[in-house]
């Protein structure tokens, strides 16, 4: 069996399509098709079910997957052991992270990694939603919630609150309310409901039963944004809203309380250049816990 032809395997498996893991790899779509078509004829099985929308694994190509990963990471292992010696970090690490968390916290610090590793290539992308470590769309994943399956690695990497925030001139608009119940008479910001990722960003239902939100916005820096032109009243991050004078705290005793996981693939665990950049994260988090109480 050709370590190559499993490499291809895992790069189609992982994007989807032959002509997706052609690019990956750098190589022709021809190559990469003959290529799978060799490995599957040298296996006796059908790896996957190919059509004009893309390549779907099959029973036996699920099976065969986790078998590729398992090579793979024992691949990356020797590599990493055989490097061990070579003290510069270096290569591409990619941050996936919730767009508040990525844009807001990250961004402004990650410039401190590169000091530290400057033959590090960082990449952070933020968006909101769920990140596929299998598929290699990050190397290490921030979520609000615990991956419960697949062959991650996942630790707690901070707790942190959010509350309700208006700006100032919304305030002297239209008054401060005095309860929850207050909040129905007021123009509230949330997530477009059919577009949650997560049962953990419904927010609003855990204040009031009554949260119905007129101005519905996919992001937290958007929700952000919103609050801060005089909107109506939002649930921000305390992280982000705290230390901006723009921001005024609505009904502070109400408080919502979430947290971040730090998450990766089992195959990364022996990556140095992955573990350099978990290891400034948990550091540099713990360093500004104070600021997610």
């Amino acid at each position: 069996m050709n370590w190559d032809d499993i490499r291809i395997f895992l790069a189609i498996a992982r994007t989807g399509q032959i002509l997706a893991a052609a690019r990956r790899l750098g190589l022709n779509h021809a190559t990469v098709a003959r290529r799978l078509t060799a490995l599957e004829e040298s296996l006796g099985k059908r790896l996957f079910d190919r059509s004009t929308s893309g390549c779907v694994l099959t029973d036996s190509g699920n099976r065969f997957f986790e078998r590729a990963e398992r090579m793979e990471a024992e691949a990356v292992a020797a590599e990493a052991d055989l490097g061990g010696d070579t003290p510069e970090i270096s290569g591409t690490v990619r941050i996936g992270a919730p767009d508040g968390f990525g844009v807001a916290y990250l961004a402004p610090r990650l410039g401190k990694l590169r000091e530290m590793h400057p033959g590090l290539t960082v990449q952070l992308v933020p968006v909101p939603r769920s990140f596929s470590l299998s598929r290699r769309e990050a190397d290490i994943a921030v979520t609000i919630d615990r991956p419960e399956t697949g062959r991650l690695v996942a630790g707690k990497l901070v707790d942190y609150a959010l509350g309700l925030y208006a700006s100032r001139n919304y305030l002297e608009r239209r008054g401060m309310p005095s309860s929850s119940s207050d909040l129905s008479a007021h123009d509230l910001i949330g997530y477009v409901e059919d577009l949650l990722y997560s049962p953990s960003l419904n927010y609003g239902s855990e204040i009031t039963g009554d949260w119905t939100a007129r101005f519905e916005i996919a992001s937290a820096l958007g929700q952000t944004e919103a609050v801060r032109s005089g909107a109506g009243i939002g649930i921000l991050h305390d992280f982000i809203a705290r230390s901006d004078p723009e921001f005024v705290p609505v009904l502070p005793d109400i408080k919502l309380r979430r947290a971040y996981w730090m998450v990766t693939h089992e195959s990364s665990r022996p990556l140095r250049h992955v573990a350099a950049a978990q290891d400034f994260l948990r550091d540099q988090v713990a360093h500004d816990k104070a600021i997610f109480g």
